[in-house]
């Protein structure tokens, strides 16, 4: 599963995790990616939509 949402274009970050004497390693934070059937433009489509964006209502979900 692409690691974006369709909507807001929210996509993976990176940075470092520090560990307790500062020695520094990468490391990503993945959005929260859910597949789901949607409304777009009056058709039922699957798309990959973060829950953040599924709890503001931004997608409106199919039954």
């Amino acid at each position: 599963m692409s690691a974006y949402c369709e909507i807001c274009q929210k996509g993976a970050m990176s940075g470092m995790n520090v560990s307790h004497s500062h020695l520094k390693t990468k490391r990503k934070w993945k959005p929260n990616i859910q597949r789901v059937r949607a409304v777009v433009d009056g058709k039922i489509q699957r798309v990959n939509v973060c829950t953040r964006c599924l709890r503001s209502g931004k997608v409106q979900r199919a039954i």
